[in-house]
């Protein structure tokens, strides 16, 4: 239990309950105690031994605890079964509705000094400022939450140090969600904190990271930890994230049929659960293993499916990722013009601080399509400006790819030197597959 009050307070306190039940001292004070004992109580005075105010705790007909530090009884209680229900309406995709309903209780608990409770309303805040896009403010809140739960465990922690990994990531700060994200690994495996939720979150968490640094060793690595991971852990939302982050490197790997498999097992999951953004991603993945399996119409349907789920809980970024995916499969299709449509929609929701991966993507997607349409000029000022996002973001894969695009498009136009310095470029981000800049991967898990 907290500290107790001030004497001071405790006296004002007893004072008002006492005046507003219409008590005197003597009756508060009978049979165990004197009025003048209350007296000095009230004034201050004396500091109350625990026996003295649960006596007055009980003639009052207040909790003990109340009166010692001012919180209603149950009050931590109720605010936890209230975040309970900010979870639901949170894991149904109402963000924007949960957010108000987090913020409500976060502020409750500030008033009474719940740092748990504080916490976990600021880890519910910065949920839901992801699924709506707004990633600085997830990163305050985030930060926040490790701020409270600073002396806790670092498992404890791993909810929080995984969010903002994820902010920054969507931001495209590649790099350094991935240090977030193996530091906590390498603290967890090397430290003998064996939680296997925690572990769970963390690999889940770093695979696509890694696949958009083109680091799918470490990708393919994370994912084998994640599902030998699954059966230890208790929460059925971190199995089927994990599933549907491990479908990604299975579908690098051309491991098509696995991949579908570990995304069944997903939507399964996300549909008890009713994680409408989630199982919209599950669709969104599943659209993927069908254009590697050549299944152009099957995943149109798919992707057309996540980009309605997704835009009907207003998971705005989220959204507009899967509508580049979706604008991808559309140009393969021959639907070019409903494509760059698409895709000039939803460039306004991205920029380098935001979604930089998905956004290089898109204007990669437009200058494809304006060379298509022998729109030169506009090919290359769309692979420039995707050029200039992945550098940022650090995409290695992506980077190459584009580098050939941007070298055969001057060497198209008759810019020889251009060209090759373009795939010079290209070359030197595929000089080290399936690594990162940042040393040894983290340690084996304790499985």
């Amino acid at each position: 239990m907290p500290e107790r009050d001030d004497p001071v307070v405790i006296g004002q306190r007893v004072q008002q309950l006492r005046t507003e039940r219409g008590l005197t001292q003597r009756q508060l004070a009978e049979p165990a105690y004197t009025p003048a004992y209350i007296s000095t109580l009230e004034a201050g005075r004396v500091r109350a031994s625990d026996e003295a105010l649960r006596h007055i705790a009980g003639r009052l007909g207040v909790a003990f605890e109340e009166l010692a530090v001012g919180r209603p009884a149950h009050l931590a209680t109720d605010l936890r079964l209230a975040l309970t229900e900010a979870q639901r309406i949170l894991a149904d995709g109402r963000a924007e509705e949960a957010a108000v309903q987090y913020a409500a209780l976060l502020a409750r608990a500030e008033t009474h000094a719940l740092g748990r409770e504080q916490a976990t309303a600021l880890l519910g805040l910065g949920e839901c400022a992801l699924e709506t896009g707004e990633l600085e403010r997830a990163r305050e809140f985030f930060e926040r939450a490790e701020r409270h739960l600073a002396d806790e465990s670092l498992p404890v922690r791993v909810p929080a140090v995984r969010g903002r990994a994820v902010a920054h990531y969507l931001a495209g700060e590649l790099r350094y969600a991935v240090y977030l994200l193996e530091s906590a690994l390498d603290e967890l495996n090397r430290g003998g904190l064996h939680d296997p939720d925690a572990l769970l979150l963390l690999y889940a968490g770093v695979i696509g990271p890694y696949m958009d640094m083109g680091a799918h060793a470490r990708a393919a690595q994370a994912a084998e930890f994640a599902l030998a991971l699954a059966p230890q852990a208790g929460d059925p939302a971190l199995i089927a994230r994990m599933h549907r982050s491990v479908a990604r490197t299975l579908i690098a790997e051309g491991r098509v049929a696995e991949a579908d498999a570990s995304l069944a097992k997903a939507a399964e999951l996300y549909g008890r659960l009713r994680l409408r953004t989630e199982l919209a991603n599950c669709h969104w993945m599943r659209g993927y293993v069908c254009v590697q399996n050549g299944e152009l119409e099957r995943a149109e349907a798919e992707l057309r499916q996540a980009h309605a789920m997704l835009a009907e809980s207003r998971a705005a970024l989220y959204r507009s990722q899967a509508a580049v995916e979706l604008a991808d499969v559309l140009h393969r299709r021959g639907k070019s013009e409903e494509s760059a449509v698409l895709l000039q929609g939803v460039l306004g929701d991205f920029s380098s601080e935001r979604g930089a991966v998905h956004a290089a993507a898109a204007h990669r997607l437009l200058g494809i399509i304006a060379e298509d349409a022998r729109d030169t000029e506009a090919a290359e000022e769309h692979y420039v400006r995707a050029l200039s996002l992945l550098e940022r973001a650090g995409a290695a894969g992506d980077l190459a790819d584009l580098c050939r695009l941007l070298g055969d498009l001057f060497r198209r136009t008759g810019r020889v030197e251009a060209a090759l310095d373009a795939y010079r470029t290209g070359l030197g981000h595929r000089t080290a597959p399936g690594t990162t800049t940042l040393g040894p991967a983290p340690a084996q898990p304790p499985l």
